[in-house]
């Protein structure tokens, strides 16, 4: 444990000391509101220091439904996460000097430890704020609380919350990864490694690391009864109709009916990216077809949910066949979204 540090982990340990400096001017979280009055949607962003992004108009609304607004100065995290974040990168570099196996052990805990406190910190945050609420508010519904998702989505009335880290929280992620790996490193080595093992093993943690940022969620299963469709914000009631649009940035949309993903792709197709556009199965409610593998049938005796009356199938024998019932029409996702 006294033996000094792999030339690789040296490397991480100054690459990951320079981006937690970094982190302390980059949001570290954001959490994303959508919904019918607000098309572009209203974004909360969480720096070290300070609370941004639609702040006032996101107070506005919390004085409708008994929620606390919220000010930066009431937070005393604030003053101290930038110190507590610089005091991380100081151990790291103090790591460096002393170049040995058991501090680089003690700053990895440390970090770790840091990673675990500061989630459960914000997790009681957003309770305190969902939860107690005024009992004179304009709108009251029994039971209801407004907590947005640690991380992921939720639906909060009409409006749907959607919790990811942004800039920051990923050069926070990407560090921790880095630093286990050179942990995992450092217990394993018990014979002297070779440079170019070295050399390869620091690329793929640092390959990892970046790659979270443009990293994006799987689908997500489209649950009957439970799941609102995110354009007409209908219950989800047919599973053979529908689907998912899903963006750059892991964000998952669904729909009860291919109107409303042509509507909503076209409403946002000159501000959002999509990396995935599935169409619900109509042989198989409840799978999802990627856009470019879906035959697509519109047909007026499909009755639809919201009376796009189009169909998606995994092949065209599949579309065939069911077209002897519909008496439809072959069609595609070009000609749809002229």
């Amino acid at each position: 444990m006294n033996r000094k540090l792999l030339t690789v982990t040296r490397i991480i340990t100054v690459v990951s000391s320079a981006a937690l400096i970094l982190s302390v001017f980059l949001p570290l979280w954001r959490i994303e509101l959508s919904a019918p009055q607000y098309p572009e949607g209203l974004v909360l962003k969480i720096f070290p220091t300070k609370i941004a992004g639609d702040v006032d108009v996101v107070n506005g609304l919390n004085h409708y439904i008994g929620m606390r607004t919220l000010h930066t100065e009431d937070f005393f995290e604030f003053i101290i996460l930038p110190w507590l974040i610089g005091l991380l990168a100081a151990f790291g570099l103090l790591t460096l000097i002393i170049n040995r196996k058991w501090f680089f052990v003690a700053w990895t805990g440390f970090f770790v430890l840091f990673g675990i406190i500061a989630m459960f910190d914000f997790y009681r945050w957003e309770y305190n704020y969902g939860h107690n609420l005024d009992p004179a508010a304009a709108i009251r519904v029994p039971g209801m609380s407004y907590q947005p998702p640690l991380i992921g989505y939720k639906q909060l009335l009409n409006f749907g919350a959607y919790s990811i880290p942004d800039a920051g929280g990923w050069i926070f992620i990407g560090v921790a990864l880095a630093l286990i790996t050179g942990l995992v490193l450092e217990l394993r080595n018990t014979v002297t490694i070779t440079r170019k093992l070295e050399i390869k093993t620091v690329a793929a943690a640092f390959v990892m690391f970046f790659s979270l940022a443009s990293c994006s969620a799987g689908i997500e299963p489209i649950i009957k009864g439970k799941d609102g469709c995110d354009y007409c914000k209908m219950t989800i009631s047919d599973l053979r109709f529908g689907g998912e649009l899903i963006t750059q940035k892991g964000r998952v949309y669904k729909f009860d009916d291919a109107h409303c993903i042509i509507s909503f792709y076209e409403a946002n197709a000159s501000k959002t990216q999509y990396s995935r556009i599935l169409f619900s199965d109509f042989d198989v409610p409840g799978k999802l077809i990627n856009l470019k593998e879906a035959v697509l049938l519109k047909s007026d005796a499909l009755r639809t949910p919201m009376g796009g009356n189009i169909a998606a199938f995994s092949s065209i024998a599949n579309m065939e066949k069911r077209n002897e019932l519909y008496k439809g029409q072959h069609t595609t996702w070009e000609q749809l979204i002229k």
